[in-house]
């Protein structure tokens, strides 16, 4: 498997708060949730939480070629958790969260595993890609928007319906994310596929999948015509020109783009 990956912070001089890479089988990435006062909750922050939350499941991938995907991940957050449970107030509901998006390459087979709103496309040898995303936090969220947009920010009630929305996140009704419960990884959106019926795939942070689903720039068959074309450094560039455009402010934007899947590894 080949994987080209770019990533770009949604500003200068401010940590990216995405994580993505690649062992010879697997490719992951993360996007880290920040909430204002994190700081004040975890001496590490969201770009440390994302980053060491990787690194874990990268490993786990590599020793665990044929290990279900929600099981590694269980163990990846309670790893990450434990590695900053005695310094920071992990259970806290603004402590460091993030979504999850895995690929695998395992006996003939690509496995996939979503938790959380980014999103991972498998693009199909015929017929339309096979989309993949968690989309619950975007519903409950859609709810809160307007209430939020007609209260002056910074209010008491602005803080309130803040809580009001988080107090959603890994509970039953609600929207899953990768945090201090490794049981979040139950949640996650898995499946397979034969690597026949598949010429790729491409994993995105929701700050890249904007290019769709906020600016409507193209469709998913669009990315990955201009993925093979011109790489993951265009989409991104797509994005920022549309943010600058639209006084829409940018966000960290991730993408890891999978290929070759019939191509040997190293291991072979």
């Amino acid at each position: 498997m080949r994987v080209a990956m770019t990533s770009a912070a949604a500003r200068d001089g401010r940590p990216n708060e995405d994580f993505t890479g690649a062992v010879p089988t697997a490719a992951v990435l993360i996007d880290g949730a920040g909430i204002p006062g994190t700081e004040a909750i975890c001496r590490h922050g969201v770009a440390w939480y994302a980053s060491r939350l990787g690194g874990r499941l990268l490993g786990l991938l590599s020793l665990a070629r044929d290990g279900d995907l929600a099981a590694l991940l269980a163990e990846a957050i309670e790893q990450v958790t434990d590695d900053h449970r005695d310094t920071c107030d992990v259970a806290n509901p603004i402590s460091p969260s993030a979504t999850v998006a895995i690929l695998r390459l395992s006996g003939g087979f690509v496995d996939h595993l979503v938790l959380g709103d980014s999103f991972l496309v498998l693009d199909k040898v015929d017929g339309a890609p096979i989309v993949v995303t968690d989309p619950r936090e975007v519903i409950i969220s859609r709810v809160y928007e307007a209430k939020l947009a007609a209260t002056v920010e910074g209010s008491d009630e602005y803080h309130r319906l803040l809580r009001d929305l988080r107090a959603n996140r890994n509970q039953p009704g609600g929207f899953w994310l990768a945090k201090d419960d490794p049981r979040a990884a139950d949640e996650a959106i898995t499946g397979r596929c034969p690597v026949a019926e598949l010429s790729g795939a491409v994993l995105l942070s929701n700050g890249a999948s904007r290019i769709v689903d906020r600016f409507h720039l193209a469709d998913w068959p669009g990315v990955l015509a201009l993925l093979a074309s011109s790489g993951p450094a265009e989409i991104i560039h797509r994005v920022r020109q549309a943010e600058a455009r639209h006084a829409v402010p940018a966000d960290d934007a991730t993408i890891a783009y999978c290929t070759d899947f019939d191509a040997p590894t190293e291991n072979d």
